[in-house]
């Protein structure tokens, strides 16, 4: 063994609680340090491999003074960018054991950490009100959740039109139509991957002032090719303005049209969560496939996100690996058959953790605190006359811009300027350049949101 490996090998105990002293230092400095690391004049100039190593010990000293002051406060409770979690205690605890205990977890032959991810997802399943005809998947995040849900939607087609796009190629489909109102760019990223293209998304007429697709008008579409199929990508929680498709309306068109309703709750399904946002999930059970991105607000670690399906026979025809090594399908097939990944880490620990450690009642707290802290954001903006909130706060997003002059330049410069306060992210809404404050950590409370809108306050009197 080489001498410095034997050397680490010797001093593990004592290497973890360096390590585990980094990063308690680390969060424990998340309330007072930058969200965003100030502008530095490019990155550093890059280090050759070392020919020698020199420890544990030393890649920690070098970490800390090279690259983590760099990174930024993802993890704390104004990082308000994008929608993005933190990770609970547990699910920390959980990821340190995941990596710990290195677990490729898709085969029946070592099948512990599969089971533990089959009973992580029948929690899910119950959290977000699904039934047992939905069966679930860990993947790395709502794009690949997007896309394996989509891949599925392809082998349904061929399966109407008499095909089989997983042996003949998507080809074999001819045209194929997706309709959606305001997809996420994950949906055009997935067409693109899964070789259906992007021009096969085709935008449907959404509701006035509003991001929800507008039911008469997605029938009409669905009308438009009478007799062949189609998919419906629908949406639960827009990105800009966390609209919802009424999920019951759409389900019921099948009654007339034939189509695969795929349903993008990356975060939106976590209003079912809180009785009084509930209904925004309503219909959502009706779904042929569901994409739910957990990093996002279940606060587990990057990266973690679960697909769910009613047609796991064709989900299996798509993904399945056929090896000697690793079995046949059988009625319940390993997940190397489900998934486009042979190997994956086991994600489902830290969601385990996490919804072990607080249950339904403790995962509600964070979703129905993190609203109202975009309740109350929302509240002080539309009181500032130098703001205008472009879209009502639904659930966790506040998106707004300048009332003078909401030009890319001025936004870009106000969101620079609160930068050390909260890192928000640019959108454009309905025509408009605005940002984006979404609210998923589990840490933030009504102290960050008064610190956050003192900060825009400030800047957008400073801004003039």
């Amino acid at each position: 063994m080489d001498r410095t490996l034997a050397a680490d090998l010797a001093r593990f105990p004592a290497l973890l609680d360096a390590t585990r002293d980094a990063a308690a230092a680390a969060l424990a400095a998340l309330d007072v340090r930058p969200v965003v690391a100030p502008l530095q004049d490019g990155p550093p100039a890059p280090e050759p491999l070392p020919e020698r190593g020199t420890g544990t010990e030393e890649a920690l000293a070098a970490f800390a003074g090279r690259w983590a002051p760099r990174l930024s406060a993802s993890a704390g409770p104004r990082y308000l960018g994008f929608v993005t979690g933190g990770a609970t205690p547990a699910a920390l605890a959980g990821d340190w054991l995941t990596a710990a205990h290195d677990q490729n977890s898709n085969s029946a032959l070592d099948g512990g950490g599969q089971d533990l991810e089959r009973e992580t997802v029948g929690w899910l399943r119950e959290l977000f009100g699904l039934s047992d005809a939905h069966t679930g998947t860990f993947v790395s995040g709502a794009t690949m959740s997007n896309t394996t849900g989509l891949a599925i939607a392809r082998e349904w087609l061929g399966e109407r039109l008499g095909v089989c796009p997983a042996e003949d190629g998507a080809a074999a489909l001819g045209p194929v139509r997706v309709l959606s109102g305001a997809p996420h760019s994950s949906i055009a990223k997935a067409l693109s991957v899964l070789g259906l293209g992007r021009r096969a998304l085709v935008p449907v007429p959404t509701l006035p002032g509003r991001e929800a697709v507008d039911p008469a008008a997605l029938e009409r579409a669905l009308a438009d090719e009478p007799g062949r199929p189609a998919v419906v990508v629908a949406n639960a929680g827009t990105v800009n303005s966390v609209d919802f498709d009424d999920l019951r309306a759409i389900a019921a068109l099948r009654e007339r049209h034939d189509f695969w309703l795929h349903t993008d709750a990356a975060f939106g399904a976590f209003a079912a969560l809180s009785p009084e946002h509930a209904h925004l999930t309503a219909g959502l059970d009706a779904s042929d496939s569901v994409c739910v991105d957990l990093h996002k607000w279940l606060n587990v670690p990057y990266d973690s996100a679960v697909q769910f399906t009613r047609r796991r026979d064709l989900q299996a025809r798509v993904f399945q690996n056929s090896a000697a090594y690793l079995g046949p399908l059988g009625d319940h097939p390993d997940l190397v058959h489900l998934t486009p990944e042979n190997s994956h880490r086991l994600r489902a620990l830290a969601a385990w953790f996490t919804l072990r450690a607080y249950g339904r009642e403790g995962h509600r707290e964070i979703v129905e605190r993190d609203i109202a802290c975009a309740r109350a954001l929302g509240d002080s903006l539309s009181a500032d006359p130098s703001f205008t909130v472009l879209a009502p706060v639904r659930l966790n997003v506040v998106c707004f811009t300048l009332a003078e002059a909401p030009t890319t330049a001025r936004l870009t410069a106000l969101r620079e300027a609160v930068g050390p306060e909260v890192f928000l992210t640019p959108t454009v809404y309905a025509g408009t350049p605005a940002l984006r404050a979404a609210f998923s950590n589990w840490r933030t409370t009504q102290a960050d949101v008064r610190r956050v809108a003192q900060a825009l306050h400030t800047a957008a009197k400073e801004l003039g």
